[in-house]
Protein backbone atom coordinates (compact mmCIF):
# COMPACT_ATOMS: atom_id res chain seq x y z
CA UNK A 1 0.00 0.00 0.00
CA UNK A 2 1.72 3.36 -1.30
CA UNK A 3 -1.17 5.56 -0.32
CA UNK A 4 -1.48 6.23 3.52
CA UNK A 5 -4.74 7.45 3.17
CA UNK A 6 -6.15 4.28 2.50
CA UNK A 7 -4.92 2.75 5.68
CA UNK A 8 -8.03 1.04 6.60
CA UNK A 9 -9.63 1.51 9.80
CA UNK A 10 -13.08 0.67 12.18
CA UNK A 11 -14.99 3.96 12.42
CA UNK A 12 -18.12 2.76 14.39
CA UNK A 13 -20.22 0.20 15.83
CA UNK A 14 -23.72 -0.70 16.77
CA UNK A 15 -25.38 -3.19 19.19
CA UNK A 16 -29.04 -3.69 19.37
CA UNK A 17 -30.79 -6.69 21.83
CA UNK A 18 -34.51 -6.67 22.10
CA UNK A 19 -35.75 -9.05 24.88
CA UNK A 20 -39.05 -8.01 25.91
CA UNK A 21 -41.04 -5.81 23.02
CA UNK A 22 -44.31 -7.67 22.15
CA UNK A 23 -44.26 -9.29 18.50
CA UNK A 24 -47.04 -7.00 17.23
CA UNK A 25 -44.51 -4.04 17.60
CA UNK A 26 -41.04 -5.50 17.75
CA UNK A 27 -38.37 -4.52 15.00
CA UNK A 28 -37.92 -7.03 11.73
CA UNK A 29 -35.06 -7.79 10.82
CA UNK A 30 -34.72 -5.01 8.36
CA UNK A 31 -35.23 -2.36 11.41
CA UNK A 32 -33.08 -4.03 13.62
CA UNK A 33 -30.62 -3.80 10.69
CA UNK A 34 -31.02 0.13 10.08
CA UNK A 35 -31.30 1.18 13.62
CA UNK A 36 -28.05 -0.88 14.44
CA UNK A 37 -26.64 0.95 11.16
CA UNK A 38 -27.82 4.39 12.78
CA UNK A 39 -26.14 3.25 16.04
CA UNK A 40 -22.57 2.96 14.31
CA UNK A 41 -22.81 5.88 12.83
CA UNK A 42 -23.15 7.73 15.44
CA UNK A 43 -20.53 5.64 17.27
CA UNK A 44 -18.20 7.31 14.11
CA UNK A 45 -18.34 10.73 16.55
CA UNK A 46 -19.32 12.00 13.38
CA UNK A 47 -22.87 10.89 11.83
CA UNK A 48 -23.97 13.48 9.90
CA UNK A 49 -22.05 12.17 6.47
CA UNK A 50 -21.37 8.94 7.17
CA UNK A 51 -24.75 6.71 5.95
CA UNK A 52 -24.88 8.88 2.99
CA UNK A 53 -20.98 8.30 1.84
CA UNK A 54 -21.39 4.56 2.47
CA UNK A 55 -19.65 2.74 -0.86
CA UNK A 56 -20.55 -1.03 0.34
CA UNK A 57 -23.17 -2.53 2.00
CA UNK A 58 -22.84 -6.43 3.00
CA UNK A 59 -25.70 -7.99 4.81
CA UNK A 60 -24.80 -11.13 6.94
CA UNK A 61 -27.46 -13.91 5.52
CA UNK A 62 -29.96 -14.48 7.83
CA UNK A 63 -30.86 -17.85 9.23
CA UNK A 64 -34.08 -17.55 6.97
CA UNK A 65 -32.33 -17.80 4.34
CA UNK A 66 -29.68 -20.30 6.14
CA UNK A 67 -31.76 -23.32 7.11
CA UNK A 68 -34.42 -25.13 5.49
CA UNK A 69 -35.87 -25.57 8.62
CA UNK A 70 -35.97 -21.81 9.87
CA UNK A 71 -37.54 -21.06 6.56
CA UNK A 72 -39.53 -17.79 7.81
CA UNK A 73 -43.68 -17.66 7.25
CA UNK A 74 -43.37 -14.16 7.30
CA UNK A 75 -41.85 -13.18 4.12
CA UNK A 76 -38.12 -12.43 2.81
CA UNK A 77 -36.01 -9.67 1.29
CA UNK A 78 -35.26 -9.63 -2.12
CA UNK A 79 -31.73 -7.68 -1.50
CA UNK A 80 -31.33 -6.70 2.27
CA UNK A 81 -28.47 -4.54 1.77
CA UNK A 82 -30.19 -2.45 -1.08
CA UNK A 83 -33.31 -2.51 1.46
CA UNK A 84 -31.14 -1.13 3.87
CA UNK A 85 -29.68 1.37 1.21
CA UNK A 86 -33.28 2.96 0.71
CA UNK A 87 -33.54 3.45 4.68
CA UNK A 88 -30.18 5.17 5.28
CA UNK A 89 -30.10 7.04 2.29
CA UNK A 90 -26.92 5.68 0.73
CA UNK A 91 -25.81 4.38 -2.77
CA UNK A 92 -23.29 2.34 -2.50
CA UNK A 93 -21.28 0.39 -5.38
CA UNK A 94 -21.49 -3.19 -4.03
CA UNK A 95 -24.43 -4.95 -2.00
CA UNK A 96 -23.69 -8.07 -1.08
CA UNK A 97 -24.94 -11.36 1.00
CA UNK A 98 -22.63 -13.49 1.55
CA UNK A 99 -22.56 -17.45 1.88
CA UNK A 100 -23.30 -18.69 5.83
CA UNK A 101 -21.33 -19.08 8.48
CA UNK A 102 -20.23 -17.85 11.68
CA UNK A 103 -16.63 -16.71 10.21
CA UNK A 104 -18.70 -14.53 8.00
CA UNK A 105 -18.43 -11.28 9.48
CA UNK A 106 -15.09 -11.43 10.03
CA UNK A 107 -14.22 -12.50 6.81
CA UNK A 108 -16.44 -9.19 5.53
CA UNK A 109 -14.75 -6.76 7.50
CA UNK A 110 -11.36 -8.50 6.44
CA UNK A 111 -12.64 -7.81 2.66
CA UNK A 112 -13.85 -4.89 3.05
CA UNK A 113 -10.11 -3.79 4.40
CA UNK A 114 -8.80 -5.62 1.17
CA UNK A 115 -10.67 -3.83 -1.13
CA UNK A 116 -10.25 0.05 0.73
CA UNK A 117 -6.71 -0.45 0.32
CA UNK A 118 -6.81 -1.85 -3.59
CA UNK A 119 -8.57 1.55 -3.82
CA UNK A 120 -12.25 -0.06 -5.25
CA UNK A 121 -13.81 1.54 -2.20
CA UNK A 122 -13.41 3.94 0.89
CA UNK A 123 -16.03 2.45 2.74
CA UNK A 124 -17.88 -0.08 4.51
CA UNK A 125 -21.17 -0.97 5.89
CA UNK A 126 -21.25 -4.89 7.54
CA UNK A 127 -24.39 -5.77 9.29
CA UNK A 128 -26.56 -8.21 9.94
CA UNK A 129 -29.59 -9.56 12.65
CA UNK A 130 -32.25 -12.22 13.60
CA UNK A 131 -35.64 -11.89 15.09
CA UNK A 132 -35.85 -15.83 15.83
CA UNK A 133 -37.75 -14.38 19.55
CA UNK A 134 -39.79 -12.06 17.63
CA UNK A 135 -40.53 -14.55 14.83
CA UNK A 136 -41.17 -17.39 17.43
CA UNK A 137 -43.94 -15.28 19.85
CA UNK A 138 -45.43 -14.26 16.65
CA UNK A 139 -46.61 -17.52 14.90
CA UNK A 140 -47.41 -19.13 18.78
CA UNK A 141 -50.07 -16.02 19.07
CA UNK A 142 -51.12 -16.79 15.78
CA UNK A 143 -49.97 -13.06 14.13
CA UNK A 144 -49.37 -12.32 10.32
CA UNK A 145 -46.04 -10.32 10.25
CA UNK A 146 -44.84 -8.67 6.82
CA UNK A 147 -41.17 -8.88 6.83
CA UNK A 148 -41.11 -9.08 2.80
CA UNK A 149 -39.99 -6.44 0.45
CA UNK A 150 -38.93 -6.83 -3.44
CA UNK A 151 -36.00 -4.92 -4.90
CA UNK A 152 -34.82 -4.19 -8.59
CA UNK A 153 -32.02 -6.40 -8.56
CA UNK A 154 -30.14 -9.52 -6.73
CA UNK A 155 -27.68 -8.62 -4.48
CA UNK A 156 -23.86 -10.22 -4.90
CA UNK A 157 -24.21 -13.39 -3.45
CA UNK A 158 -20.05 -14.33 -3.27
CA UNK A 159 -20.87 -17.60 -4.69
CA UNK A 160 -23.53 -18.60 -2.84
CA UNK A 161 -24.69 -21.29 -0.01
CA UNK A 162 -21.94 -24.09 0.84
CA UNK A 163 -22.59 -27.52 1.15
CA UNK A 164 -21.17 -28.17 4.80
CA UNK A 165 -23.34 -31.85 5.28
CA UNK A 166 -21.96 -35.18 3.19
CA UNK A 167 -25.37 -37.41 2.01
CA UNK A 168 -24.22 -39.64 4.71
CA UNK A 169 -24.62 -37.03 7.63
CA UNK A 170 -27.74 -35.80 5.90
CA UNK A 171 -29.75 -39.33 6.21
CA UNK A 172 -28.32 -40.00 9.22
CA UNK A 173 -30.46 -37.09 10.65
CA UNK A 174 -27.09 -35.25 11.19
CA UNK A 175 -27.47 -31.88 9.67
CA UNK A 176 -28.07 -30.58 13.20
CA UNK A 177 -25.15 -28.89 14.91
CA UNK A 178 -25.72 -30.24 18.07
CA UNK A 179 -25.23 -33.57 16.69
CA UNK A 180 -21.79 -33.09 15.05
CA UNK A 181 -20.21 -30.78 17.41
CA UNK A 182 -21.50 -33.49 20.57
CA UNK A 183 -19.39 -35.87 18.81
CA UNK A 184 -16.38 -33.76 19.07
CA UNK A 185 -17.16 -33.23 22.95
CA UNK A 186 -17.11 -36.68 23.36
CA UNK A 187 -13.51 -36.99 21.70
CA UNK A 188 -12.31 -34.59 23.81
CA UNK A 189 -14.11 -36.63 27.14
CA UNK A 190 -12.21 -39.99 25.46
CA UNK A 191 -8.77 -38.00 25.00
CA UNK A 192 -9.20 -36.33 29.13
CA UNK A 193 -10.22 -40.30 30.30
CA UNK A 194 -13.14 -38.57 31.89
CA UNK A 195 -16.02 -40.26 32.88
CA UNK A 196 -19.83 -38.38 31.72
CA UNK A 197 -19.92 -36.98 35.50
CA UNK A 198 -16.39 -35.91 35.86
CA UNK A 199 -16.58 -34.83 32.66
CA UNK A 200 -20.55 -32.40 33.00
CA UNK A 201 -18.67 -30.70 35.98
CA UNK A 202 -16.23 -29.20 33.44
CA UNK A 203 -18.34 -28.23 31.48
CA UNK A 204 -20.49 -26.48 34.15
CA UNK A 205 -17.28 -24.79 35.52
CA UNK A 206 -16.50 -23.23 31.56
CA UNK A 207 -20.11 -22.05 30.63
CA UNK A 208 -20.40 -20.31 34.28
CA UNK A 209 -17.59 -17.98 33.03
CA UNK A 210 -19.70 -17.28 30.30
CA UNK A 211 -22.43 -17.02 32.10
CA UNK A 212 -21.23 -14.53 34.46
CA UNK A 213 -19.99 -12.24 31.50
CA UNK A 214 -23.38 -12.46 30.14
CA UNK A 215 -24.58 -11.07 33.33
CA UNK A 216 -23.05 -7.82 33.77
CA UNK A 217 -23.48 -7.40 29.60
CA UNK A 218 -26.82 -5.55 29.60
CA UNK A 219 -27.32 -6.64 25.55
CA UNK A 220 -26.92 -10.15 26.63
CA UNK A 221 -30.17 -12.29 26.00
CA UNK A 222 -29.84 -14.54 29.19
CA UNK A 223 -28.33 -12.44 31.53
CA UNK A 224 -29.95 -13.98 34.80
CA UNK A 225 -26.55 -15.55 35.90
CA UNK A 226 -26.51 -19.02 36.07
CA UNK A 227 -24.20 -21.53 38.37
CA UNK A 228 -21.77 -24.57 36.87
CA UNK A 229 -24.62 -26.52 38.45
CA UNK A 230 -27.72 -25.13 36.96
CA UNK A 231 -25.63 -25.30 33.63
CA UNK A 232 -24.54 -29.06 33.72
CA UNK A 233 -27.74 -30.37 35.43
CA UNK A 234 -30.39 -31.80 33.00
CA UNK A 235 -33.79 -30.52 34.11
CA UNK A 236 -37.38 -29.65 32.21
CA UNK A 237 -35.95 -26.25 32.06
CA UNK A 238 -32.34 -27.75 30.92
CA UNK A 239 -33.12 -30.53 28.94
CA UNK A 240 -30.48 -32.24 27.02
CA UNK A 241 -30.24 -30.88 22.98
CA UNK A 242 -27.31 -33.09 21.95
CA UNK A 243 -26.11 -35.31 25.05
CA UNK A 244 -24.39 -34.47 26.76
CA UNK A 245 -25.07 -30.78 26.13
CA UNK A 246 -27.92 -29.11 27.98
CA UNK A 247 -30.25 -26.07 26.68
CA UNK A 248 -27.49 -23.76 28.71
CA UNK A 249 -24.77 -24.75 26.43
CA UNK A 250 -26.35 -24.53 23.67
CA UNK A 251 -26.02 -21.55 21.50
CA UNK A 252 -29.33 -19.70 21.87
CA UNK A 253 -30.97 -18.79 18.07
CA UNK A 254 -33.99 -17.56 19.48
CA UNK A 255 -32.93 -13.73 20.12
CA UNK A 256 -33.64 -10.40 18.32
CA UNK A 257 -30.32 -8.76 18.01
CA UNK A 258 -28.40 -6.75 15.34
CA UNK A 259 -25.08 -5.54 14.75
CA UNK A 260 -23.35 -3.15 12.77
CA UNK A 261 -19.28 -2.42 11.77
CA UNK A 262 -18.17 0.39 9.57
CA UNK A 263 -15.18 0.51 7.99
CA UNK A 264 -13.34 3.28 5.93
CA UNK A 265 -10.05 4.38 4.69
CA UNK A 266 -8.11 6.95 6.88
CA UNK A 267 -8.71 9.84 3.94
CA UNK A 268 -12.73 8.93 4.23
CA UNK A 269 -12.34 9.28 8.32
CA UNK A 270 -10.59 13.06 8.15
CA UNK A 271 -12.96 13.80 5.97
CA UNK A 272 -15.99 12.39 8.36
CA UNK A 273 -13.93 14.23 10.87
CA UNK A 274 -13.99 11.16 13.05
CA UNK A 275 -11.52 11.05 16.12
CA UNK A 276 -8.50 9.68 16.65
CA UNK A 277 -9.91 7.91 19.67
CA UNK A 278 -12.63 6.41 18.03
CA UNK A 279 -10.20 4.68 15.14
CA UNK A 280 -9.66 0.76 15.59
CA UNK A 281 -7.40 -0.85 13.40
CA UNK A 282 -7.51 -4.35 12.15
CA UNK A 283 -4.06 -5.61 12.33
CA UNK A 284 -4.07 -8.57 11.61
CA UNK A 285 -6.28 -11.63 9.88
CA UNK A 286 -6.63 -14.89 8.06
CA UNK A 287 -9.12 -18.08 7.20
CA UNK A 288 -8.73 -21.56 6.33
CA UNK A 289 -10.79 -24.42 6.95
CA UNK A 290 -10.21 -28.02 8.35
CA UNK A 291 -11.70 -31.63 6.27
CA UNK A 292 -15.00 -30.50 4.70
CA UNK A 293 -16.90 -32.55 6.04
CA UNK A 294 -16.78 -33.45 9.99
CA UNK A 295 -17.02 -37.39 9.68
CA UNK A 296 -13.80 -38.00 7.66
CA UNK A 297 -11.55 -36.03 9.91
CA UNK A 298 -9.02 -37.93 11.11
CA UNK A 299 -9.08 -36.16 14.42
CA UNK A 300 -12.33 -35.01 16.18
CA UNK A 301 -10.65 -33.17 18.86
CA UNK A 302 -8.82 -31.42 16.74
CA UNK A 303 -8.48 -28.25 14.24
CA UNK A 304 -5.24 -27.62 12.55
CA UNK A 305 -6.86 -24.69 10.60
CA UNK A 306 -7.80 -22.69 13.94
CA UNK A 307 -3.86 -23.60 14.87
CA UNK A 308 -2.85 -21.76 11.49
CA UNK A 309 -5.24 -19.28 11.30
CA UNK A 310 -4.72 -17.82 14.44
CA UNK A 311 -0.84 -18.22 14.18
CA UNK A 312 -0.99 -16.62 10.73
CA UNK A 313 -3.10 -13.51 12.22
CA UNK A 314 -1.00 -13.00 15.35
CA UNK A 315 2.06 -13.17 12.82
CA UNK A 316 0.56 -10.59 10.52
CA UNK A 317 0.01 -8.37 13.75
CA UNK A 318 3.51 -8.84 14.60
CA UNK A 319 2.25 -9.67 18.50
CA UNK A 320 2.43 -12.81 20.43
CA UNK A 321 -0.01 -14.33 21.97
CA UNK A 322 0.98 -13.27 25.45
CA UNK A 323 0.75 -9.67 24.13
CA UNK A 324 -3.37 -10.53 23.52
CA UNK A 325 -5.11 -8.32 26.59
CA UNK A 326 -8.80 -9.77 25.51
CA UNK A 327 -10.27 -13.08 23.48
CA UNK A 328 -13.17 -13.39 22.13
CA UNK A 329 -13.37 -17.00 21.15
CA UNK A 330 -16.60 -18.28 19.03
CA UNK A 331 -18.70 -20.73 21.55
CA UNK A 332 -21.60 -22.14 20.08
CA UNK A 333 -20.99 -25.40 21.63
CA UNK A 334 -18.36 -26.18 24.46
CA UNK A 335 -16.25 -28.11 21.81
CA UNK A 336 -15.90 -25.27 20.22
CA UNK A 337 -14.42 -23.29 22.66
CA UNK A 338 -11.74 -26.03 24.11
CA UNK A 339 -10.57 -27.16 21.30
CA UNK A 340 -10.14 -23.48 20.24
CA UNK A 341 -8.04 -23.24 23.28
CA UNK A 342 -6.07 -26.29 22.72
CA UNK A 343 -5.07 -25.05 19.08
CA UNK A 344 -4.25 -21.26 20.43
CA UNK A 345 -2.09 -22.60 23.43
CA UNK A 346 -4.39 -21.13 26.35
CA UNK A 347 -6.16 -22.97 29.45
CA UNK A 348 -9.83 -22.60 29.60
CA UNK A 349 -9.56 -20.83 32.52
CA UNK A 350 -6.92 -18.10 31.29
CA UNK A 351 -7.25 -14.96 33.76
CA UNK A 352 -7.49 -12.89 30.63
CA UNK A 353 -11.47 -14.72 29.84
CA UNK A 354 -12.50 -16.01 26.72
CA UNK A 355 -15.48 -13.74 26.22
CA UNK A 356 -15.98 -10.30 25.68
CA UNK A 357 -19.88 -11.17 25.04
CA UNK A 358 -20.92 -13.58 27.50
CA UNK A 359 -20.78 -16.26 24.16
CA UNK A 360 -23.65 -17.64 22.10
CA UNK A 361 -25.64 -19.78 25.15
CA UNK A 362 -25.87 -16.38 27.28
CA UNK A 363 -25.13 -13.09 24.83
CA UNK A 364 -26.83 -14.71 22.12
CA UNK A 365 -26.47 -16.86 19.12
CA UNK A 366 -28.48 -14.50 15.97
CA UNK A 367 -27.27 -17.23 13.63
CA UNK A 368 -24.48 -16.48 11.20
CA UNK A 369 -24.38 -12.80 12.82
CA UNK A 370 -22.77 -13.38 16.37
CA UNK A 371 -19.25 -12.23 15.18
CA UNK A 372 -20.36 -9.59 14.38
CA UNK A 373 -21.31 -8.43 17.98
CA UNK A 374 -17.80 -10.10 19.45
CA UNK A 375 -15.92 -7.35 17.03
CA UNK A 376 -18.28 -4.59 17.73
CA UNK A 377 -17.55 -4.94 21.47
CA UNK A 378 -14.02 -6.02 21.41
CA UNK A 379 -14.17 -2.67 19.38
CA UNK A 380 -15.34 -0.92 22.72
CA UNK A 381 -13.30 -3.15 24.85
CA UNK A 382 -9.71 -1.82 22.73
CA UNK A 383 -10.98 2.23 22.69
CA UNK A 384 -11.21 2.09 26.27
CA UNK A 385 -7.77 0.64 27.17
CA UNK A 386 -5.84 2.27 24.07
CA UNK A 387 -2.86 0.23 23.49
CA UNK A 388 -4.28 -2.86 24.01
CA UNK A 389 -4.58 -5.65 21.53
CA UNK A 390 -8.37 -8.15 21.17
CA UNK A 391 -8.28 -11.46 19.43
CA UNK A 392 -11.46 -12.26 17.78
CA UNK A 393 -12.27 -16.04 16.52
CA UNK A 394 -14.90 -17.04 14.04
CA UNK A 395 -16.16 -20.58 12.93
CA UNK A 396 -18.30 -21.53 10.41
CA UNK A 397 -20.18 -24.64 9.68
CA UNK A 398 -19.00 -28.09 12.30
CA UNK A 399 -15.47 -26.64 13.34
CA UNK A 400 -15.27 -26.41 9.20
CA UNK A 401 -14.42 -22.96 8.42
CA UNK A 402 -12.37 -20.64 10.39
CA UNK A 403 -11.57 -16.61 10.47
CA UNK A 404 -9.54 -14.48 13.45
CA UNK A 405 -8.54 -10.89 13.34
CA UNK A 406 -6.56 -9.01 15.82
CA UNK A 407 -7.83 -5.53 16.70
CA UNK A 408 -6.30 -3.00 18.78
CA UNK A 409 -6.33 1.56 18.92
CA UNK A 410 -2.38 1.28 17.90
CA UNK A 411 -1.71 2.82 14.17
CA UNK A 412 -0.47 -0.42 12.55
CA UNK A 413 3.45 0.96 11.92
CA UNK A 414 3.19 -0.80 8.30
CA UNK A 415 0.85 -0.84 5.57
CA UNK A 416 -1.84 -3.40 5.32
CA UNK A 417 -1.21 -6.72 3.58
CA UNK A 418 -3.58 -9.26 3.09
CA UNK A 419 -2.99 -13.53 4.26
CA UNK A 420 -1.61 -15.78 1.69
CA UNK A 421 -4.49 -17.77 1.81
CA UNK A 422 -3.57 -20.34 -0.87
CA UNK A 423 -0.10 -21.06 1.29
CA UNK A 424 -2.40 -21.35 4.47
CA UNK A 425 -4.35 -23.44 3.30
CA UNK A 426 -2.03 -25.68 2.03
CA UNK A 427 -0.24 -26.06 5.65
CA UNK A 428 -3.75 -26.72 6.80
CA UNK A 429 -4.01 -29.68 4.35
CA UNK A 430 -0.87 -30.80 5.32
CA UNK A 431 -1.37 -30.70 8.92
CA UNK A 432 -4.75 -32.03 8.73
CA UNK A 433 -3.63 -35.57 7.46
CA UNK A 434 -5.69 -38.09 4.83
CA UNK A 435 -9.33 -37.90 5.12
CA UNK A 436 -10.80 -40.76 6.56
CA UNK A 437 -13.51 -42.52 4.30
CA UNK A 438 -16.80 -44.06 5.73
CA UNK A 439 -17.53 -47.44 5.28
CA UNK A 440 -20.73 -47.12 2.60
CA UNK A 441 -21.65 -50.49 3.99
CA UNK A 442 -20.59 -51.53 7.58
CA UNK A 443 -21.36 -54.99 8.59
CA UNK A 444 -20.32 -57.02 11.89
CA UNK A 445 -19.19 -56.10 15.41
CA UNK A 446 -18.10 -53.17 16.04
CA UNK A 447 -17.66 -50.62 18.41
CA UNK A 448 -18.73 -46.70 19.15
CA UNK A 449 -16.41 -44.03 18.76
CA UNK A 450 -18.28 -41.41 19.31
CA UNK A 451 -22.32 -40.60 19.88
CA UNK A 452 -24.64 -38.42 20.83
CA UNK A 453 -28.39 -38.87 21.29
CA UNK A 454 -30.50 -35.97 20.05
CA UNK A 455 -33.00 -34.84 21.97
CA UNK A 456 -36.69 -33.19 21.87
CA UNK A 457 -39.03 -30.99 24.34
CA UNK A 458 -40.35 -34.74 24.99
CA UNK A 459 -36.70 -36.13 25.71
CA UNK A 460 -34.47 -38.64 23.23
CA UNK A 461 -35.76 -38.85 19.78
CA UNK A 462 -32.44 -40.21 17.51
CA UNK A 463 -29.08 -42.02 18.66
CA UNK A 464 -25.93 -41.23 16.45
CA UNK A 465 -22.95 -43.10 16.51
CA UNK A 466 -19.45 -42.69 14.59
CA UNK A 467 -17.94 -46.45 15.09
CA UNK A 468 -15.18 -48.36 13.60
CA UNK A 469 -15.79 -51.85 12.63
CA UNK A 470 -13.73 -54.64 14.27
CA UNK A 471 -13.21 -56.48 11.57
CA UNK A 472 -10.38 -53.66 9.50
CA UNK A 473 -11.71 -50.81 11.49
CA UNK A 474 -13.16 -49.06 8.71
CA UNK A 475 -15.34 -45.99 10.08
CA UNK A 476 -19.00 -45.90 9.89
CA UNK A 477 -22.12 -43.52 10.82
CA UNK A 478 -25.36 -45.25 12.29
CA UNK A 479 -28.15 -44.42 14.07
CA UNK A 480 -28.82 -46.86 16.78
CA UNK A 481 -33.12 -48.09 17.39
CA UNK A 482 -35.19 -45.76 17.96
CA UNK A 483 -36.63 -46.93 21.42
CA UNK A 484 -36.51 -45.34 24.34
CA UNK A 485 -34.48 -47.51 26.34
CA UNK A 486 -31.44 -48.00 24.16
CA UNK A 487 -31.14 -43.76 23.67
CA UNK A 488 -31.65 -43.41 27.41
CA UNK A 489 -29.38 -45.91 28.30
CA UNK A 490 -26.80 -43.95 26.20
CA UNK A 491 -27.29 -40.85 28.55
CA UNK A 492 -27.06 -43.13 31.33
CA UNK A 493 -23.39 -44.54 31.01
CA UNK A 494 -20.44 -44.12 29.12
CA UNK A 495 -20.65 -45.70 25.64
CA UNK A 496 -17.27 -44.64 24.19
CA UNK A 497 -15.59 -47.82 23.04
CA UNK A 498 -19.20 -49.97 23.81
CA UNK A 499 -19.56 -53.18 21.46
CA UNK A 500 -22.16 -53.72 19.32
CA UNK A 501 -23.35 -55.05 15.74
CA UNK A 502 -23.77 -52.86 12.59
CA UNK A 503 -26.09 -53.24 10.24
CA UNK A 504 -26.38 -51.55 6.42
CA UNK A 505 -29.41 -50.38 5.27
CA UNK A 506 -30.17 -48.76 1.67
CA UNK A 507 -29.72 -45.44 3.23
CA UNK A 508 -29.80 -45.55 7.12
CA UNK A 509 -26.92 -47.88 8.97
CA UNK A 510 -27.95 -49.15 12.42
CA UNK A 511 -25.85 -50.18 15.17
CA UNK A 512 -27.10 -51.73 17.98
CA UNK A 513 -25.41 -51.72 20.94
CA UNK A 514 -24.53 -55.23 22.91
CA UNK A 515 -26.59 -55.47 26.30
Amino acid sequence: MSDPGRNPVIVGVGQITDKETAPGVARSPLGLMVDATRLAARDTGAPAAVLSGIDSITAIRSFNDTVPAFKSPFGRLANAPWSIAQRIGASPREFLYPPSGGDVPQRMVTRACEQIVAGAISSALIVGSEAQRTERNAKRAGLALDWSEDAPFAPDELGGMEVLYSPTEVAHGMRVPAVIYALFEQALRARKRLTPAQRAIELGRLCAGFAAIAQANPLAARNEGYSAEDIATASPKNRYVGFPYTRLMTANVYVDQGAAIIVASEARADEWGVPQDRRVYLHGSAHGHDEWFATERSRLDRSPAIHRVVRETLDSAGIGIDQVSRFDLYSCFVSAIEVACDEIGIATDDPRGLTVTGGLSFFGGPGNNYVSHSIAEMVDRVRARPGSYGLVTANGGLLTKHAAGVYSTVRPATPWRSSDDDRLQADIDVASGPKVPLNPAPAGSAKIESYTVLNGPDGPERGVVLGRLVEGGSRFVANTPADRATLQRLQEIDALGLGGRVTAGEMVNIFTPDA
